[in-house]
């Protein structure tokens, strides 16, 4: 009855009354095969679990605690009967967060991304999401996040980042030991899309990129992104950073990376989705020298053969070394399972900015199954 009462006397009443603090436990379970003719050929059966804990404290103002781990064993078979074994864990996610209706501060190991293109990201600072891979897999920041969102949809992001050593996407300089990266990032509609301003300061340590030439040990970078998105008769966007870096490192100090993009559905049967970018890198000594061009692009066809599965086709094609990477996938999908085919034919070396360690397994030609589940 005391319930029913503050329902009617308030809505914070009811909230106080039904909200109790609760616990998820959750997690994906992956395993397959992978056989490929690389620069030394050979087959991979891998394994991986990411368990997932969560804790809730429910409200106008909620928090939540998330963590996971990544755990991985395989076996590799390569010119040789006896197989090499690998098996590693690792933090996958460990953060907290404080929310309320038009805010949110996280903190902790975290996956921050943003940007408007999905295959060729300019913008792919704090992730290596790899549009070709069924587990969408990546390693976290550790850091402090924050974001406010307007009644008119405009939203502010502000965060400051600390002690990630690894090298990130688009980085060749790993970041200055024991200083912080901070920036922010603000976006806003326009027209009938929206479209974002992006900032990143750090300090990297040009020791450890021992063929650099330069007068100093270390560099402020600044890196400015802006993108956006549009919807017309087809999608289109746009997403671009520009980087400077105060040190005299030749045709390194300035970079420029500029994608467009478009994407159409034909009604052709259950509908045929096309999607294509095209990726304009270059670096100079200047900004905005345009010189030392690599040229990428990117095309996407994806057809749902019926609600329970679908075919995808990807294709990167690099102009400057004339390498293509071609990519096929059938993945079927019941429940909570899923079971991915796939088949590709992509450069032996020379990886793709976003490949990482899901998809190292690409290289050369090949297949791979991969099974799915998700509890």
């Amino acid at each position: 009855m005391r319930c029913l009462f503050l329902i009617f006397l308030s809505l914070p009443g009811y909230y106080a009354c039904l909200a109790q603090d609760y616990f998820t436990f959750s997690g994906q379970f992956s395993t397959g095969f992978s056989l490929n003719s690389a620069k030394v050929p050979g087959a991979l059966l891998p394994s991986r679990y990411i368990p997932r804990l969560n804790y809730t404290v429910p409200g106008l103002n909620s928090t939540d605690i998330e963590l996971s781990v990544n755990g991985y064993a395989g076996a590799v078979y390569q010119n040789t009967r006896t197989p090499e074994y690998t098996a590693k864990i690792k933090p996958y996610r460990i953060w907290l967060r404080y929310s309320g209706e038009q805010y949110e501060i996280r903190a902790g190991l975290q996956k921050i991304n943003f940007g408007s293109a999905s295959m060729l990201r300019p913008l792919m600072w704090f992730d290596k999401i790899d549009p070709r891979d069924p587990l969408q897999l990546t390693d976290g920041v550790w850091g402090l996040l924050t974001r406010y969102y307007f009644i008119d949809n405009t939203n502010v992001w502000l965060w400051g980042l600390y002690g990630n050593s690894e090298l990130k996407t688009w980085e060749f300089i790993k970041t200055l030991r024991s200083t912080p990266e901070f920036g922010g990032r603000i976006q806003s509609p326009l027209l009938n899309g929206e479209a974002a301003i992006t900032y990143h300061f750090r300090k990297t340590d040009l020791t450890t990129a021992p063929l650099l030439i330069s007068t100093k040990n270390k560099s402020s970078e600044h890196r400015i992104g802006i993108d956006g998105k549009w919807d017309y008769e087809a999608g289109i966007w746009i997403e671009s950073a520009f980087i400077f870096r105060d040190a005299e490192m030749g045709i390194l100090r300035n970079q420029e990376l500029i994608t467009a993009g478009l994407d159409y559905t034909i009604g052709l049967g259950n509908g045929l989705n096309i999607s294509a970018e095209h990726l304009l890198s270059t670096a100079g000594e200047k900004p905005a020298q345009f010189s030392n061009k690599t040229d990428l692009t990117a095309l996407s066809f994806s057809y749902p053969i019926s609600i329970s599965d679908q075919i995808t086709f990807i294709s990167y094609y690099d102009w400057k070394r004339n390498n293509s990477y071609n990519f096929l996938n059938w993945q079927l999908i019941w429940d909570n399972t899923s079971l991915s085919v796939m088949a590709f034919s992509n450069p032996a070396e020379a990886p793709l900015p976003q490949q990482s360690g899901n998809t190292t397994s690409f290289s050369g030609a090949g297949f791979q199954l991969l099974y799915i589940y998700n509890h």
